[in-house]
């Protein structure tokens, strides 16, 4: 026989799509030429699959092969098509029956001595491998992820000769056993009990994980900002299947997810540092790889000293936090991330930290204080649902102030509120919108003039109107209330302290 097709998978993005390895063996000088859009570590596979052949004692066909990759307009990358191409040449050439690759998926990146090597995003390979009911043959070194999902079969090799002996009937592969869905608990998560008084911040906090609302922590220095937003993930719902694997599958194909697999079924919680630039936020590059918000996805994405980042940083986060998904594009090719994320910020007053403190300490002025604020775009503030003022303790105060309570036991009650909207519209109260939202968020009469008052008189846009609605609709939720009332409005436009402070500025 001199043709063989096998089946394997390219990625893009968290994407899979499915790659045909066809192998045509003619007559002429001895050569290989391999087509499909290959990329430059692609293109190398030819010499990594010659070695292998041939350290392994199999035959390198003395002829004219031609290697095609199809679809051919879809660029692929990485050395994850060795296998495919290694197994296609030996089918071709009779070495190996074709009929037996039939309903496999092979990756796998092969070392000079046949070795089988582990590559990067296995899976979304898996996951979609599962889906077209074929079995998936690769590295041992990626059987822990690969077990992370239910669907389909898998099975891992060492080398390519233990392959080739299990196609022809001489041997067995190791099947990988799914891994027992983890609770996604508080294991190893920064318990709440830690934070003392800071009330109205820790409210804050718990109506934020039950509504799934962004928010925005100001205060001086040390008052526990960021010993607050490190607590929120503890008190979120654990993750579902679909969220967990669509948040394993970014860590997958990132170059910087290290230990990934010991934190599945765990809300990510990301921090980067404000000297980070928009690629390193979003992502990008001449590879399109996923930014700190895929990352962050299902999780928290956390920006302490807000105002320090680069305003144009700052704002390529707008699109995302409405869609959930940021779309990156290249001359080659456009990829989408998944970047459904909740933004926790935390800033200082002003540059020194110390504006409106007691002591007086605070020798910023007001156009000091005003640019300091400005930093953030007005669009951007609009999309957090809450600003929270965190005031200092005195030492007296905190020394004697009780530990507050536990993680699981706020956990309890954000999964109350969660599962009254889960039920009544099937999402969080933040992703409401339109008519749903109208339907939800209904007022009474007289609460509906008094809201719309309030809403002038801060001067908020109507993407924050119809925010602070959703935010009473949270409280309410908490509060276990059918229908929002007027001590629920109240609380939400209380929590919009920097509007407060903004127009004060201006006057």
């Amino acid at each position: 026989m001199s043709f063989a097709s096998v089946f394997t998978r390219a990625q893009l993005g968290v994407e899979s799509p499915e790659v045909r390895v066809e192998v045509h063996l003619s007559g002429g000088l001895p050569s290989l030429s391999l087509v499909g859009m290959p990329e430059a570590a692609v293109r190398e596979s030819k010499d990594r699959v010659r070695s292998a052949l041939l350290t392994c004692d199999y035959e390198f066909p003395s002829k004219r092969i031609t290697i095609n990759l199809a679809p051919a307009d879809l660029p692929k990358d990485g050395g994850r098509f060795d296998l495919a191409i290694a197994l296609g040449i030996l089918a071709a050439s009779g070495q190996i029956p074709a009929v037996a690759l039939d309903h496999h998926e092979f990756l796998g990146e092969l070392a000079l001595n046949g070795e089988l090597r582990p590559i990067s995003g296995a899976l979304p390979s898996a996951v979609q491998c599962g889906q077209a009911q074929r079995t998936l043959v690769l590295s041992d070194g990626n059987a822990g992820e690969v077990a992370l999902t239910h669907t389909g079969r898998a099975l891992t090799a060492r080398s390519l000769t233990e392959v080739v002996n299990y196609l022809l009937g001489k041997g067995a592969l190791t099947d990988v056993l799914p891994t027992p869905g983890g609770s996604g608990g508080l294991l190893d998560v920064p318990d709440l009990a830690d934070v003392r008084g800071q009330p109205q911040a820790r409210r804050a906090l718990e109506i934020a994980a039950a509504g799934q609302h962004n928010l925005l922590f100001i205060g001086p220095p040390g008052t526990g900002k960021t010993m607050l937003a490190s607590r929120l993930p503890g008190i979120l719902p654990p993750m579902n299947e679909e969220d967990a694997l669509v948040s394993a599958s970014v860590y997958s194909i990132s170059t910087s997810g290290e230990g990934w697999l010991e934190r599945w079924r765990r809300r990510p919680f990301r921090a980067p540092h404000h000297t980070a630039s928009g690629v390193a936020l979003v992502g990008g590059g001449s590879n399109p790889r996923p930014g700190e918000i895929s990352l962050a996805h299902a999780g928290v994405l956390f920006l302490d000293e807000l105002p320090e980042y680069s305003r144009k940083v700052l704002d390529v986060l707008r699109e995302p936090l409405e869609s959930g998904r940021i779309v990156i594009s290249r001359a080659q090719r456009s990829v989408t991330f998944p970047a459904r994320f909740q933004l926790v910020a935390a800033m200082n007053p002003c540059p020194c930290g110390y504006f409106g403190d007691p002591s007086g300490r605070c020798r910023c002025n007001e156009e000091q204080v005003r640019r300091y604020q400005g930093q953030a775009s007005g669009p951007l503030l609009d999309r957090i649902d809450l600003h929270v003022e965190v005031p200092a303790i005195p030492a007296a105060l905190l020394h004697q102030s009780a530990p507050g309570e536990s993680s699981a036991a706020v956990q309890q009650r954000v999964l109350v509120a969660r599962q009254r909207q889960l039920h009544r519209q099937g999402c969080c109260n933040a992703e409401l919108g339109g008519n749903e939202r109208d339907r939800v968020c209904q007022l009474a009469e007289a609460d509906s003039a008094w809201f719309l008052a309030a809403v002038e008189k801060l001067n908020l846009s109507a993407r924050g109107y119809h925010r602070v609605l959703k935010l009473a609709r949270t409280i309410a939720d908490l509060d276990g209330a059918e229908q929002i009332g007027r001590p629920h409005l109240l609380e939400a436009v209380g929590y919009r302290s920097l509007d407060r402070f903004i127009r004060a500025s201006e006057a």
